[in-house]
């Protein structure tokens, strides 16, 4: 992650950098992403960028990071919006980040442009030991858990885990196919209802 250094810098220059890191991550694969181009687009010298990372991998993690708070936050506003339903919350989120008729988040724009140019890399490398974890962090006094069989926040958090992985997959389709959104939705309704209800039958 980034040092000390970076996070002292004044707001407007880091925002520079971090704009100008995405704009490297989106445009090329990863194993094309140049240090070289980074620091030409930010206008920075090239020590610079080693006083605030290690290397390309460092703040490519740091920029998942931003990614991850970003969701949680429009997670968030998910949540007081619906009254804390996590199962609702996926599909209006699916809606939000895919929508085509809504204003295209820049956010999420720069992520999908990263994984259309990049669909072999394994982004689960760069993130931190349980992140569905981390994501719930802060949440907890807007989810309604008593809908679940399991009423408390360990069994909620297993949920939770179960119902972000269906929605980060489905997201992730409908960006790489736009034209198969519907589908991808639909599909994310079936993996909701399952983990709401079971996929045995009524006895």
């Amino acid at each position: 992650m980034c040092t000390e250094t970076f996070l002292r810098l004044p707001e407007e220059k880091r925002r520079r950098f971090l704009d100008a890191a995405w704009e490297e991550f989106a445009g090329a694969r990863f194993t094309d992403v140049s240090i070289n181009q980074i620091i030409r687009r930010a206008g920075i010298p090239r020590g610079s960028f080693y006083q605030y990372f290690t290397d390309k991998e460092d703040l490519f993690a740091y920029l998942l990071e931003e990614v991850r708070n970003h969701v949680k936050e429009e997670y968030r506003r998910v949540l007081q919006a619906n009254g804390g339903d996590i199962f609702q919350a996926q599909l209006d989120c699916f809606d939000r980040m895919t929508s085509q008729e809504l204003a295209l988040d820049p956010m999420m724009e720069r992520c999908m442009k990263f994984i259309r140019n990049n669909q072999g890399v394994d982004i689960q490398k760069f993130l931190p030991t349980r992140p569905g974890q981390r994501l719930l962090d802060g949440l907890w006094d807007l989810i309604d858990l008593s809908v679940l069989r399991r009423p408390n926040q360990e069994y909620g958090r297993i949920v939770f885990c179960l119902l972000m992985a269906a929605l980060g997959s489905a997201c992730m389709d409908a960006m790489l196919c736009p034209g198969e959104r519907r589908q991808y939705r639909e599909e994310l309704e079936a993996k909701l209802e399952i983990v709401k209800y079971g996929s045995l039958p009524i006895s």
